[in-house]
């Protein structure tokens, strides 16, 4: 019950806190997991082991939003990996903004919280773009996010 009442509240809130990215990647990834159109991608092609991602996912969000926490990964890499296991084009990336924005719409309001949005659509077309430019260099390519 207390932990239903400390949702509540933050719905009420902006993105103040390293505890409000826990809630928002947690609620997220929930939902990624047992998405039809990109959750294979995680849980089968990836096979992330969510102990240690979602803590990564935390900081790397609090890096981007806040700029508290030293972020010491590549994810762009991370997703050029993927790729070669399993072709990622616009629908998986629109499908994880789409998932993303609904969950920060669900649990928050103000600055932040857009900020997440914006930067995540950037972050979005910047790994499009890179997955792009990777694939003709291989003679492959893919329609850029919209």
């Amino acid at each position: 019950m207390a932990r239903i009442q400390a949702d509540m509240e933050r719905l009420q809130k902006d993105i103040s806190e390293r505890k409000d990215i826990e809630l928002l990647v947690d609620r997220f990834y929930a939902k990624v997991r047992k998405d039809d159109v990109i959750g294979y991608i995680f849980n089968d092609v990836m096979a992330v082991h969510w102990d240690s991602h979602i803590p990564r996912i935390v900081n790397f969000w609090e890096a981007v939003l806040f700029r508290r926490t030293q972020f010491d990964g590549n994810p762009l890499q991370k997703h050029l990996g993927v790729d070669k296991k399993e072709r990622l084009d616009d629908v998986h990336f629109q499908r994880w903004l789409k998932l993303f924005h609904e969950t920060v719409d669900e649990l928050f309001t103000g600055e932040i919280a857009d900020a997440a949005k914006y930067r995540s659509k950037n972050i979005a077309g910047v790994f499009m773009e890179h997955l792009e430019k990777h694939r003709s260099a291989q003679g492959f390519t893919i329609d850029p996010l919209s």
